[in-house]
Formats: structure tokens, C-alpha cells, sequence
């Protein structure tokens, strides 16, 4: 049955709440992070704080979705809700890294959860119509920590010690958690008679964790061979994935769905936002230190401008999609918007006014906002019902995957190619920003010179990738989205 208005609005401000909670979580850490390395005195573990929480969250999606579509939504968003409170509180407590790291983990299992969750429970609520105008209410949650989180990190580190960064999570998700008891229906799941697919997901948990540990040992010259070993691993585990998936009769990512074109363009520019932009992003603020020769402080407006951008697109389409009904038009503007903001960021000139490279950004934000939130509602609209959580699942480990990846390449094509076209007898592990600042005119000409010869290619490539999308886009097919809430599940077979 379709919800009361009252009870829809309280199931939003839930899911809000708790989506803002998840994306705030790594953006106010990483701020503290190394105040709480340097009091645990483990300043060379400090990285697993987020890459531990990274990993979880990514290796959980898709088992996640499957598991939501099996014992409704409703289950997994409460209980992942409660387990990230409880992780939260003992994140705080945490008197070794080794702790914390623990913590951390189970708290990005949990995040995932509370994400795929969030967006699935909206699918189950709502009809088609009206689901990119809430996703796009929930998706804002995203770009807005990103905005805000460095700076709230900062001031509760200072203020009242990196403990609160994680309790901070509780009073907000406490009340979260009673609006969800309250206001969130049963949903139910389709578990009897259906299988879990643990082969599947042990398979993806190995090939997921080998291809992480590989891109993070490729940028150690002394890990060559434990690096090609753990891509080597991931290629094999990759392999026993697609045949666990191809017999599984409950599969954890069905290959099928990848018939329906929707589904399959939808993930493609799915994986965009993470490939093309997710990955730059926290580049960026480097980059202009160095070929703009910008404070740290003045570098952060970059970044910002490009989400700004981003959070501004993503409510008017998804307003815009949930008036008409129709969608396609704005994948097809935001990926040509981003590919025009990417291939002009390639293009520019070193030594401008920050104000061009600013709206340059801004613009990609704009486009990649465009479709966001929105191709995950479209990609939701062609699936079974029953199935709601597993495509979920699949569009957002495209994205979060692409990203990781992506970030990983883009980190180690920076270091190598700054490190070899510097000048002779600079070292480039003492190149960083005050330093360069600091050093006379030539140097700094050099570098910024440098910086730019790097990152050009790099835009280069991101403009292809989001070109890439442009085409996939284009085959989406026509439709519209529709008024009507199915009101019970379906096994009917995905349509083109």
C-alpha cells in the first residue's frame, strides 16, 4: 500500500538523516586523521583507517542488496543503522590502531548498508515517478558532507578531541533510528524458497580485496611481485566469480540483468561519476598548489566549486524528471557537459586566473550532477521488484570500484610522472607546496610547468571516459516513468 504523506515525509527525513550520516563519516575522519595516528602512535597504519572502511563498504554491496531483496530492506537498513552506532561508539574508545581499524571496518559494513538501503527502501515506497526527486533529496546528502565535512572534522578535533568525530554519529542517528522504528513499513522480502549465493560472494570478497591490496602495493617499488601476485589473484578469483554467478541459482549480481539495455547503459554511466570524477577530485587541491601556486586554504575552493555545481544539478533534475516524467535528456546533457568541462580543463593554459579553472569545474559538477542520483531510480524502474536490491547494488559497485581504481591509477601516473621530469638535483620527496612556494622563481616556473604537462593528459582521459558515457546514454532507451507503485512483488523477466 502506498504511504500516508506524513508517513513518507518521516520515512525521508530517515533516510536523509542516515544517508547524511554515512557520507559524513569518512569526510569528518579524514581530517583528524593523523592527530588520532600520532596519540595512538601508529602514524604508519594511519591509511587502513580509510581504507579498511573503503573496503568493507565496497566488498558488502552487492552481498548487501542480495540480502535486502531476501529479508526486506527494512531488516538490513535497522540493523545496519544500529551496527554503526554501536562501531561509532567504539571508534571513540579505540586505545590502539589495531582497534580502530577494527571498528572502522565494521562501520564501513554497515555504512554500506545504510546506502544501498536507503535507496532501495525509496524504490519499495514510491512509484517510479516520484523516485528521482527523492533519490536526488537523499543523493544531496553526498555532496553536501563533502562540502562541509573537512571543516566539522577540524573543529570537533580541536574543540573537543578526535573521540567526538565518531560519537558525534550518535545523537543524530539515535533519533534517525526512532523515525525508522516509527515510520519505515514492513517491507517484506522474498526469501522462502530462495538460496544465498555464498560461493558467489566469497569469490567477489577475495577478487575485491586481491585487486585493492595490488593497486596499493603497485606504487611500492620493493612490492613488485607481491603486487603482480594480488593481480594475478584477482584475475583468477574473477574468473570463479563469473562461473559461480553463471551456476548459482540465486546468483549475487545476476549477468542476466546486463541483457535489459537500460540496465546496462545505466550502469555504464553509473560508473562515470566514480571513474570521471570521484577519482580527480581529491587531486585537485595538489594540483593547484602547485601549477597555480595557491595557498592549501585557496587550493580547497576548487573542489568545492565542483560539488557545488554537483549539488545544484542533482536536485533540478531530479525535480525536473519527477515533474515530465522523462529522463533521457539528462544523462545525454550531463555527460556531453562534463566532457566539454574535462576536455577544457586538458586544454587551459598554467598561470590563469583561479576563477577560470573554478567554473571550469563547476561545470563538470553541473553535468555530472545531471545524472547522479538519477540513472540509479531509471536502472531501479527496470528491474523486477523482487530484484530492487541487487540492481542497486550493482550500479553503486560500479561506481564505487570505478572509483577506487581509477584514484589508484591516477595517484601513481602523478607521483611517477612529476618525479621523473623534474629538474636534476631536486628530490621529489621533499617537492611540497611551501617548499616549492618557498624556492625561487625558476623552480616554481619548472614545477608549476611540470604539474600541468602531468595533469593534462590526465583530464585528457577523463574527458574520453565521459565521452564514453555520452554514448551509452544515447542508448537508453525512450520511456517515461510511471505514476503507478506496483503494489507486490514480480518475478516477471526484465524488459528492454
Amino acid at each position: 500500500m502506498p504511504l500516508s504523506l506524513l508517513r513518507l515525509r518521516l520515512t525521508l527525513v530517515s533516510l536523509l538523516a542516515v544517508s547524511f550520516l554515512g557520507a559524513l563519516d569518512n569526510t569528518v575522519v579524514s581530517t583528524s586523521l593523523a592527530t588520532v595516528a600520532g596519540q595512538l602512535g601508529a602514524l604508519q597504519h594511519m591509511g587502513w583507517v580509510v581504507v579498511g572502511y573503503t573496503l568493507a563498504s565496497t566488498v558488502l554491496i552487492p552481498v548487501l542488496g542480495k540480502l535486502g531483496d531476501v529479508v526486506g530492506p527494512r531488516l538490513v537498513f535497522v540493523s545496519s543503522l544500529v551496527l554503526f552506532l554501536v562501531a561509532s561508539l567504539a571508534c571513540g574508545f579505540a586505545a590502539s590502531m589495531g582497534w580502530l581499524i577494527a571498528c572502522r571496518v565494521v562501520q564501513g559494513m554497515s555504512s554500506a548498508g545504510l546506502q544501498l538501503m536507503s535507496q532501495t527502501i525509496i524504490a519499495q515506497v514510491a512509484a517510479p515517478r516520484a523516485r528521482p526527486r527523492y533519490m536526488a533529496i537523499v543523493g544531496a546528502a553526498f555532496p553536501v558532507a563533502i562540502l562541509i565535512g573537512p571543516v566539522l572534522g577540524g573543529l570537533i578535533t580541536d574543540s573537543w578531541g578526535w573521540p567526538w568525530v565518531f560519537w558525534v554519529n550518535l545523537p543524530v542517528g539515535a533519533v534517525a533510528l526512532v523515525l525508522a522504528v516509527l515510520a519505515l513499513p514492513h517491507l517484506e522480502g522474498t526469501g522462502a524458497g530462495r538460496r544465498f549465493d555464498l560461493p558467489g560472494a566469497v569469490a567477489f570478497t577475495f577478487v575485491l580485496v586481491a585487486l585493492v591490496l595490488g593497486v596499493s602495493w603497485a606504487g611500492d617499488p620493493s612490492a613488485g611481485l607481491a603486487a603482480t601476485g594480488a593481480f594475478a589473484a584477482a584475475v583468477v578469483g574473477f574468473a570463479l566469480f563469473l562461473l559461480a554467478e553463471r551456476r548459482a541459482a540465486e546468483p549475487l549480481i545476476p549477468l542476466r540483468h546486463f541483457a535489459n539495455r537500460t540496465v546496462a547503459a545505466g550502469t555504464v554511466i553509473s560508473s562515470i561519476v566514480g571513474i570521471g570524477l570521484f577519482s580527480i577530485t581529491s587531486y585537485l587541491p595538489t594540483y593547484f598548489q602547485m601549477a597555480y601556486r595557491t595557498s592549501a586554504t585557496v587550493s580547497g575552493l576548487v573542489p568545492i566549486a565542483t560539488v557545488f555545481g554537483m549539488l545544484v544539478s542533482n536536485l533540478l533534475t531530479g525535480f525536473l524528471a519527477s515533474r515530465t516524467g522523462r529522463y533521457r535528456a539528462f544523462p545525454i546533457i550531463g555527460t556531453s557537459v562534463g566532457t566539454l568541462g574535462l576536455g577544457i580543463m586538458a586544454l587551459l593554459p598554467p598561470a590563469l586566473p583561479l576563477w577560470v579553472p573554478m567554473a571550469v569545474m563547476a561545470l563538470v559538477g553541473l553535468g555530472t550532477g545531471a545524472f547522479m542520483s538519477l540513472i540509479i531510480a531509471v536502472v531501479q524502474n527496470a528491474a523486477p521488484r523482487t530484484e530492487t536490491g541487487v540492481v542497486t547494488a550493482t550500479v553503486n559497485l560500479t561506481r564505487q570500484v570505478g572509483s577506487t581504481l581509477a584514484t589508484a591509477i591516477i595517484g601513481g601516473v602523478i607521483g611517477f610522472g612529476v618525479a621523473a621530469r623534474l629538474p636534476a638535483g631536486t628530490d621529489a620527496a621533499d617537492l611540497t607546496p611551501q617548499a616549492v612556494h618557498a624556492a625561487d622563481a625558476a623552480l616554481q616556473d619548472a614545477v608549476a610547468g611540470i604539474y600541468h604537462d602531468v595533469f593534462a593528459p590526465i583530464f585528457g582521459a577523463l574527458a574520453l571516459t565521459y565521452a564514453l558515457g555520452i554514448v551509452a546514454a544515447l542508448l537508453l532507451p525512450h520511456g517515461r516513468l510511471s505514476d503507478e507503485l506496483e503494489p507486490s512483488p514480480t518475478h516477471e523477466p526484465l524488459s528492454a
